[in-house]
């Protein structure tokens, strides 16, 4: 026996050898990856020596004697912290995740195929300026250079997801940089999504139920609506209960709806402004993800210096300053996309019918390799509104009728695309009228650039709309006959034509993805806006004070109030606070009445802390699936976030809403007070059985974890939880701190989307400006900068955001020095 647990023991400590031996030549093949940010490298491509200095939070400041040498530089310091990311970028935007992931993202690519996002990138290329263009080849240069030295150096391939995946890396190249645009153009559309949303909701609904599940932002705005049935003849009502809500994949650069993209951006003039200078804030609000998608830099150029947020690919500070001027980005929501439905020649499949008759499709034949599969070769195919989509993207299968198909018409399929232009020449501005003029060039993703120089502030959006037909028969708003001519775009309203707003009287301006603007169709920018909640949280703040500093800028961007639980639970409660009576402990009547007596007490403070929070989301989720389900059936799922303006209307009775809550397949008549108290027992006894009988002790933030997830990875067992950075944070759906949950899955309290890069700048100080993103600079996972930034991100904290190269030398974290190959070091 003693012999026996001798060789057992000797059999458990030489396996527990041979993995702490694997684990090391692991770790240690997996840190070559992490860089020396002390190096000195002689490289191709720069033409004298670039300094770039590593300041104490890993923010690159890059010195170069030209401009393309610090476009080089960017590139190169890009490479470096996100190599893995922007190559996955690339492949998503080329259609080619399946060479890697199989299958699984075959779906994928065969979208991004027909987008020919690629192609279109190669093409616009040749639209740019010269000086874009060099700017483009610099960075590209950086880019490669970095990935030669990590072929020279063996140095971990470059991150450690290579020792996974593919470890050969094409040469970046200016399409790359120029496609990665049309890949967040995506990103941030859903103007098509609603279009196939509304149609099918138009065929399972009578006109005016529609309007209460999809109503317009408030204001003066349109309020008859066609049938869809009536717009396309021969579509079958019950294809619209075919489709299903859009799968959240983290390899999908489509997401749904309520995913689309958001922000918030607002800004004061000196005389609203404590210390006599312009104020700017900005939190872009995209998907969250490990690493971060923005990286923060500082590039010194010709015009001067340049400081904020980038996107690893692209070589511009989108969301940042120079020393003159600042500049922030919202999400427009401009309606930039509309869904054609062309008929087939009945005697020839391979023609569509357009106004002037019968027309081939335009076609292209693609192969798609996939990992451990056949290849598959897809044919793409043009009619003369856009590409064609087949049925099983978008459920454009529930509204296209039998021999027919869809196609896109989008501004951000242009071939001739000088986004770039406006993006490199707005950081060279110097005031508002400069950064207006810029913008002209700017055709996708449409946005809104709030603007602040040492005097003025502005707003102005960016982006082409669309000219249509005033006859259009949807006016934009549901996919129609692409053969009849009133359809059909008319080219692009003039830029004059974006909203503008310059100096405001009230010497303050802002958006939150609000209604901006609402003129006649078809001069009209949408119908459709991503916020009508944080707008009015933003005026009271601003109204609460007649000048506003850095810190009150700062604490209306971390402002967690909801304002929509402040409309809604006075509608929703208003019966049920005085009807309650206290019942036994433990059941559920006393459950209910000890959340209802939590919620009478609340303000609307979405913090982390409290318990409220929780409940009201809850809630409001089990109470508009009660009122949506029996009428929508498997629809209803596609309204996974409770809409306000919606629960608004049914309980405010706006043109008969309140029907919403009897159910139709009962005989019973249900009162809207009886289905909130039905849904509140649903919620309370739902979220029992994940936190606990104690609603007291429940707690927002325990459930509302900022899941800053490995695309990739992130779903990997053992491995995934090293790489993805949770966080427990307060915010919600509808709080100016966004933080939209996720609506599905075992937790759908989960906050997946939010302003992982906060800004935020002050003209009379202007190296008193601050940043922040929500992970940290690498993306390599054994760096101490892959999460060092999420903490304080978290709390509401910011880093310095200083122009002056000393304040960054005096905190140095490394200097890398960049040499010309031709050049000696010292």
């Amino acid at each position: 026996m003693a012999r026996l647990l001798k060789w057992m023991m000797r059999i458990l400590l030489a396996s527990l050898a041979c993995v702490g031996i694997g684990l090391g030549f692991t770790y240690y093949f997996a840190s070559r990856s992490i860089p020396d940010y002390d190096g000195s490298y002689a490289l191709q491509g720069v033409s004298a020596p670039v300094e770039i200095v590593r300041d104490t939070h890993n923010v690159p400041h890059i010195f170069g004697q030209t401009d393309a040498d610090s476009y080089f530089g960017l590139g190169f310091v890009h490479a470096q912290d996100r190599l893995w990311q922007m190559v996955m970028m690339r492949r998503t935007a080329q259609g080619r995740l399946s060479e890697l992931f199989g299958s699984r993202t075959l779906q994928i690519d065969d979208l991004l195929r027909r987008f020919d996002f690629y192609r279109l990138a190669q093409s616009s290329v040749d639209a740019l300026s010269p000086a874009t263009i060099e700017a483009l080849e610099a960075y590209a240069a950086g880019v490669n250079a970095w990935i030669a030295e990590v072929n020279k150096g063996a140095l971990g391939r470059g991150a450690p997801e290579f020792f996974l995946f593919e470890p050969e890396i094409a040469p970046w190249q200016p399409a790359d940089s120029v496609v990665m645009i049309k890949l967040m153009a995506l990103q941030l559309s859903w103007h098509m999504q609603t279009e196939v949303l509304r149609a099918r909701i138009s065929l399972a609904l009578p006109p005016e139920r529609v309007l209460d599940i999809l109503p317009e932002s408030p204001g003066a705005g349109l309020t008859v609506l066609p049938e869809f049935a009536s717009l396309v003849p021969g579509i079958d009502r019950r294809q619209a209960f075919a489709g299903a809500p859009l799968p959240l994949d983290p390899l999908s650069p489509l997401h749904p709806r309520p995913f689309a993209g958001a922000s918030n951006a607002w800004a004061a003039a000196p005389s609203r402004s404590a210390a006599g200078g312009t104020l700017l804030a900005n939190d872009p609000h995209l998907e969250f993800t490990a690493p971060a998608i923005w990286y923060l830099a500082r590039m010194d150029l010709g015009a001067g210096g340049v400081i904020g947020g980038t996107v690893p690919g692209i070589p511009a500070v989108l969301t940042g300053r120079n020393g003159f001027l600042g500049w922030g980005l919202t999400s427009s929501y401009a309606d930039d996309q509309d869904l054609f439905i062309e008929q087939l020649n009945p005697d020839n499949p391979e023609e569509y019918l357009t106004p002037e008759g019968y027309k081939p499709f335009r076609t292209r034949r693609s192969v798609i390799e996939v990992k451990d599969a056949t290849p598959v070769t897809i044919t793409l195919r043009w009619t003369e509104n856009g590409p064609v989509l087949p049925g099983q993207h978008y459920n454009l299968a529930s509204i296209t009728p039998q021999a027919h198909v869809a196609a896109l018409a989008w501004t951000a399929l242009s071939p001739n695309d000088t986004s770039m232009d406006a993006a490199l020449n707005l950081m060279a501005a110097r005031d508002v009228e400069g950064a207006i003029e810029v913008g002209r060039d700017f055709i996708a993703p449409a946005q809104n650039l709030t603007l602040a120089d040492a005097e003025r502030v502005a707003f102005q959006t960016v982006g082409a709309l669309p000219r249509r037909a005033a006859a259009h028969q949807s006016l934009g708003r549901l996919p129609t006959p692409g053969w009849r001519p009133e359809n059909r775009w008319q080219g692009a309203l003039g830029y004059a034509a974006n909203p503008r707003f310059v100096d405001p009287q009230s010497g303050l301006l802002g958006n939150t993805n609000n209604k901006v603007i609402d003129r006649p169709f078809p001069f009209h920018m949408s119908y459709d806006w991503g916020d009508t909640q944080r707008v009015q949280r933003w005026e009271r703040l601003m109204g609460a004070r007649q000048v506003h500093t850095r810190d009150s800028f700062i604490e209306a961007q971390l402002d967690t109030v909801s304002q929509g639980a402040r409309t809604l639970l006075p509608l929703v409660a208003r019966d049920l606070w005085f009807s309650e009576e206290a019942s036994a402990l433990g059941s559920q009547s006393r459950d209910r009445r000890i959340a209802l007596d939590l919620l009478a007490e609340w303000n609307g403070e979405m913090s982390e802390h409290l318990p409220e929070p929780l409940i009201y989301t809850a809630w409001m989720r089990a109470l508009q699936d009660r009122l949506i389900r029996d009428e929508l059936g498997p629809l209803a799922d596609e309204f996974r976030h409770p809409e306000v303006l919606f629960l608004e209307r049914v309980f405010r009775d706006v043109d008969g809403a309140s029907i919403w809550c009897d159910v139709v397949q009962s005989s019973e008549v249900e009162t809207c007070t009886l289905q909130a108290r039905r849904a509140l027992d649903d919620a309370l006894l739902s979220l029992s059985e994940t936190f606990g009988r104690a609603v007291e002790g429940w707690r927002w933030g325990d459930a509302h974890e900022a899941t800053h997830d490995h695309p990739v990875l992130g779903a990997a067992p053992f491995i995934g939880p090293l790489l993805n950075i949770r966080q427990s944070t307060s915010g919600g759906d509808t709080t100016l701190m966004r933080g939209v949950t996720k609506g599905t899955g075992p937790n759908p309290y989960l906050n997946t989307h939010g302003g992982a890069y906060r800004g935020v700048y002050d003209f009379a100080d202007p190296d008193s400006s601050v940043f922040i993103i929500s992970t940290g600079q690498s993306g390599h996972p054994l760096s101490r900068h892959y999460d060092d930034l999420g903490e304080l991100w978290r709390r509401g904290e910011y880093i310095p955001m200083t122009l002056d190269p000393d304040l960054a030398r005096a905190g140095a974290n490394g200097v890398t020095l960049l040499y010309p190959a031709e050049a000696a070091q010292p």
